[in-house]
């Protein structure tokens, strides 16, 4: 892509791109608008600092505010976390981009405009791609530019009015636009994880999404198939995934209902209410035209170099797809694993210690989606907290493998690692006495205290109930307080039983 406008993110050119389930017989057209919050500490064209929850109006400098004689002054670390987000997803990374006033009256932006880009932006194209259920999709994007924050109005605690906090204006934003390319809002709620995975991964948002770090504003509009596109309605500032998933699903619903009562939807920007799961009309969409946009006169063009792209590139991490494509095809692991192991860089570092400490892959990634996840879920903290540290399952997992413990006794020892009794393997294997048993002799009398007081299930196993062995295993493996090898159990109950 040469350095060429970039200014339409939904354009009528729907070629190639496939079809949605339909909703009552509707297909469903959904366009993502991200903003992400640069993880810098100043803002954008400030020194100001970019710290969350500051008392009001302690943050906003005489630049922030435009005053005269101040000149806004561009933030490198923001241009560089734009490199890393172009590099990550395939985009172009323009190497001359502008900047422009976006003029509109409001009482939370102090300038009368918001310096963002608009002609040329710094990131172009690119793709985010992610799993619905077991298919991959694909979402294509317009763009990401680089903008400054407004300030927030306040509307609680003030009576009959409203109050302006200006610590948020000049915070160094990324808008990633995408085309209108989702067909449902599964897919659109999975693209906006993935988006959230990518930018957290590459550090240059934290995506807090309460603090408004990463806001989602979904584009919707219904149509039937084969009819050009609909007209759409933008759903503002989604700050959570479970909320963005109620807010397009009622749009779609009430979309449906206005044109099957013969009325013509009209573009506007509406919100959705947590409390009555419904959206409401905020305002009519504003257009480009409506904006005036116009070339900031204090900011001369930015210029990127392809040694900074060379350098910032050489520094990236890993990114999840390959990472998780790595884990497929050198680990051995499933795609779904995979890609539940990648969900975030502290995740997949406690998979790798876990597995350099011996803990074999497969079972490694079956403890940590499985118990461990249950666990975290349970106790709503992340792996970063979690109670059982990436060395200690590695070791716990390598009893296992080499046979020192079996599965049940590996789960009261983790049982004693998350409660904290206790810190090493062995030490509590050795406390509670679990190794296997390794006396033939001594496994052979259990059994046969089982068999004379079971004679039910022995009559049961002989006439083919294969329920009945298992019962007896159970049995053997109580007495044994778990401690038998179930192999070996099995192996000798077999033989006793003829």
């Amino acid at each position: 892509m040469s350095e060429t406008a970039v200014v339409n993110p939904f354009a009528e050119a729907q070629v190639g791109r496939p079809t949605g389930p339909l909703v009552q017989g509707f297909e469903v057209i959904i366009g993502f608008e991200t903003h992400a919050q640069l993880s810098t500490e100043s803002k954008i064209f400030s020194r100001a600092s970019t710290a969350f929850g500051a008392e009001p109006n302690t943050q906003a400098c005489a630049v922030d505010l435009a005053l005269p004689g101040t000149l806004p002054v561009m933030n490198k670390g923001a241009v560089e976390r734009a490199i890393k987000l172009g590099l990550a997803l395939g985009s172009h990374i323009a190497p001359r981009s502008v900047f422009a006033r976006k003029n509109y009256f409001y009482p939370d932006l102090p300038k009368g405009y918001q310096i963002s880009q608009f002609e040329i932006p710094v990131v172009q194209g690119g793709t985010v791609s992610f799993f619905v259920g077991d298919e991959l999709k694909a979402v294509r994007l317009v763009r990401a530019h680089l903008e400054e924050d407004a300030g927030k109005s306040l509307h609680e605690n003030f009576i009959g009015q409203s109050g302006i906090d200006l610590n948020r204006a000049g915070t160094p934003l990324l808008e990633i636009v995408t085309e209108p390319d989702m067909r449902s809002t599964a897919e659109a709620v999975a693209y906006a994880k993935e988006l959230h995975k990518i930018v957290t991964w590459i550090g240059i948002c934290d995506g807090n999404m309460q603090e408004g770090s990463f806001r989602c504003d979904a584009n919707v509009s219904v149509r039937r198939p084969g009819e050009p596109l609909g007209t759409r309605r933008e759903i503002k500032n989604l700050n959570s995934f479970r909320f963005m998933q109620q807010a397009i699903d009622y749009e779609i619903r009430w979309q449906i209902g206005e044109i099957e009562d013969g009325r013509a939807i009209q573009q506007a920007t509406v919100l959705f209410d947590p409390d009555t799961g419904e959206t409401r009309a905020m305002r009519t969409k504003e257009d480009a035209a409506d904006y005036r946009y116009f070339p900031d006169p204090d900011l001369p063009p930015l210029a990127i170099a392809q040694e900074w792209i060379d350098r910032v590139k050489a520094a990236m991490p890993e990114l999840p797809r390959a990472m998780a494509q790595r884990y497929v095809a050198d680990l051995g692991l499933s795609e779904y694993d995979a890609t539940q192991l990648t969900q975030s860089v502290a995740l997949a570092r406690y998979f790798d210690e876990a597995v350099a400490k011996g803990a074999t892959p497969k079972l490694a990634s079956n403890w940590i989606t499985g118990e461990i996840a249950r666990r975290l879920n349970a106790q709503e903290i992340g792996i970063e907290a979690a109670p059982v540290k990436a060395a200690q399952l590695g070791q716990l997992i390598a009893r296992i493998s080499d046979g020192t413990i079996p599965n049940s006794a590996a789960r009261v020892v983790f049982d004693a690692l998350w409660s904290g009794e206790g810190n090493e393997v062995d030490a509590i294997i050795a406390a509670k006495d679990l190794k296997p048993m390794n006396d033939t002799g001594a496994l052979e009398k259990i059994i046969d205290g089982v068999l004379a007081t079971n004679q039910k299930n022995i009559d049961e196993y002989r006439s083919g109930k294969d329920k009945a062995f298992n019962a007896l295993v159970g049995q053997v493996m109580k007495a044994s307080q778990g401690k038998a090898n179930p192999a070996q159990v099995n192996a000798l109950l077999k033989s006793k039983l003829g």
